[in-house]
């Protein structure tokens, strides 16, 4: 399940059951000026760069800060009890993480890794709640994301329950280029393996490179010093 938030206009992405297909509107984010906020009162928040693959936080460590990403990206992952690994989440920058701290949340329930070089906004628990008080445009911002989260993790699990693997992979790879924003999406996306979207979309390595090699084949992604995703790919998901 992708726990990641996205931002955008409007567009028709598709969670499409055996009988019918939803529509997931992908909503617009409000811009939160990271650095009038680190002028503002208080010291209790400071920008931190992490290097491609550093841990921001552990799994089981305590949950103390809510996180902003202004640069880069951040993987979400959790591991079960017999040290199997599992990608909950893909995030980029205008995504806020480690939230739950505010709601009672006392230890990290899964670790954050940096999968790009990544500049983090590091809050404070009791700043955080201080200025959500405080700053109306930051509370709208914040509480906006949260519920456009909630809504993804809903459409998400739908996209599990009743999607074909290669329709879960397209629309995988449209979220992690940030289709459906009002600027332009990225179409390149940062390094993500073949591996890391198996366990995100729940299917097998060899799966995700036979849609992936048909993907290339059709002209809806293209290696070129990287992974570029095209807006054609919208085909995939939009198909019955």
């Amino acid at each position: 399940m992708l726990e990641m938030a996205l931002s955008g206009g409007v567009m028709n992405a598709i969670a499409s059951s055996s009988k019918s297909k939803s529509k997931i509107k992908l909503k617009e984010k409000r811009a939160f000026d990271a650095q009038a906020f680190l002028d503002s009162a208080g010291v209790a928040r400071k920008i931190v760069e992490y290097r491609r693959s550093q841990k921001i936080y552990a799994q089981g460590e305590p949950a103390t800060s809510v996180m902003y990403i202004q640069t880069g990206g951040v993987k979400l992952s959790v591991v079960n009890e017999v040290g199997k690994e599992a990608v909950v989440g893909i995030l980029g920058p205008g995504d806020f993480f480690g939230e739950g701290c505010l709601a009672g949340q006392r230890i990290c329930m899964g670790t954050a890794t940096a999968i790009t070089p990544a500049a983090i906004l590091v809050i404070e628990k009791n700043e955080m709640m201080q200025v959500l008080h405080a700053e109306r445009a930051l509370s709208d911002r914040f509480m906006s994301y949260i519920l456009s989260r909630n809504i993804r993790i809903e459409e998400d699990l739908i996209d599990q329950l009743f999607n074909s693997s290669e329709k879960r992979l397209a629309r995988t790879l449209l979220l992690l280029a940030r289709y459906g924003k009002d600027s332009q999406p990225q179409k390149m996306l940062p390094k993500v393996s073949q591996e890391m979207l198996a366990e995100m979309i729940g299917t097998t390595r060899s799966r995700v490179n036979f849609f992936m090699n048909k993907f290339r084949k059709l002209g809806f992604i293209q290696y070129n010093g990287g992974l570029h995703v095209h807006s054609s790919l919208l085909s995939i998901v939009l198909h019955e």
